[in-house]
């Protein structure tokens, strides 16, 4: 089996999350993915990665065969993008939730399905128990479930790419306390509702600004400015 180091990791899990949620803007620049490494919001921990490191994490999953250069037309500058599924032997339902554990750590399954919803749409919990199930139950298993944390009741579930990325008391940021579980909040996530809305808004609004860029760039006759 594949077995990543920390870096690795938030690498791997930028290059899925944003070929899921950004694809006109995939494969990433190197910058890209420094960016998506050093992000604050959908990770636990927040890292400061330097542009050294992603390279080297980028250099080292080449080498495993889960990364590849993408030789694109008209591109001046190298970018980068997974062959998870190949390499993993996963469908994408399966990549995303190892992507979310990868970003955020251990998770309940309705946190789990909430959150990874953002990249690719799961259709309940049931489904998502039953992909995590299938996922532990490999050969070589790429998830491991965990007790629940004290004061809650929900099984949380890890990834085994990297065992020791979050220590196993880990518990996400964002994630709900209490002994009662909401299910309404678990599928949601844990999240705070507005703050996410608004988040996705900013992204939304980034992504519509940086193609009138590229559109302008292109009509005259430029490169595009933000690669």
């Amino acid at each position: 089996m594949v077995t990543l180091t920390r870096d690795e990791c938030r690498v791997l899990g930028v290059l899925v999350e944003k070929a899921q949620t950004t694809p006109a803007q995939y494969p990433l620049t190197l910058n890209a993915l420094l960016v998506g490494c050093n992000q604050k919001n959908n990770r636990d921990p927040v890292m400061t990665i330097t542009e050294d490191r992603v390279f080297d994490a980028i250099d080292k999953l080449r080498q495993r065969g889960v990364v590849r250069e993408a030789m694109l037309s008209g591109s001046r500058v190298t970018k980068y993008r997974h062959v998870a599924r190949e390499a993993l032997s996963v469908t994408t339902d399966e990549l995303v939730l190892l992507a979310e554990m990868l970003l955020r750590g251990p998770q309940s399954v309705g946190e789990l399905r909430g959150r990874a919803t953002r990249m690719h749409p799961l259709d309940s919990i049931e489904s998502v128990q039953a992909l995590l199930e299938g996922m532990m139950k490999r050969e070589e298993p790429l998830v491991r479930e965990l007790p629940a944390p004290p004061g809650q009741r929900a099984k949380r579930y890890m990834q085994l790419l990297c065992p020791d990325l979050h220590p196993l008391d880990h518990v996400s940021g964002d994630a709900h306390s209490g002994g009662d579980d909401d299910a309404q909040r678990e599928a949601a996530g844990g999240t705070n509702p507005a703050l996410e809305l608004r988040i996705n808004q900013l992204e939304e609004e980034v992504r519509t600004l940086r193609q009138a860029i590229q559109k302008l760039a292109s009509s005259l006759g430029e490169s595009d400015p933000l690669i």
